[in-house]
């Protein structure tokens, strides 16, 4: 039997920039910037998601000169339902309460 998980927040933010247009290749940084997740945290979703079947990875075929290939992704149709199975995104969180910049008389 196996067990199924929600997608981290993290996760559904990458899987919902991708599935945006599904059929574009994308490459990491980009992805990175428009979810707001540094590398260390980007990258090891992009891998497991590739290794689960939802993500299609390839390298760049023509790069520009003086700049190596990057690494490309895009969904899969397994990836594309994944995404379409994702809850709504939900309701942002209240702003926090701003902090008392007064100083309260001690007793």
């Amino acid at each position: 039997m196996q067990r199924v998980r929600r997608p981290s927040p993290q996760t559904a933010a990458v899987l919902r920039a991708l599935a945006v247009d599904p059929a574009q290749w994308r490459y990491g940084y980009e992805l990175g910037q428009e979810v707001g997740l540094k590398a260390g945290s980007l990258y090891p979703i992009l891998i497991r998601l590739s290794d689960r079947g939802l993500l299609e990875a390839s390298w760049e075929t023509d790069p520009p000169h003086g700049r190596p290939p990057r690494h490309l992704y895009r969904l899969t149709g397994a990836g594309v339902t994944a995404a379409a199975d994702l809850e709504p995104l939900a309701a942002p969180a209240p702003p926090a309460r701003p902090a008392r910049t007064e100083l309260r008389a001690a007793w």
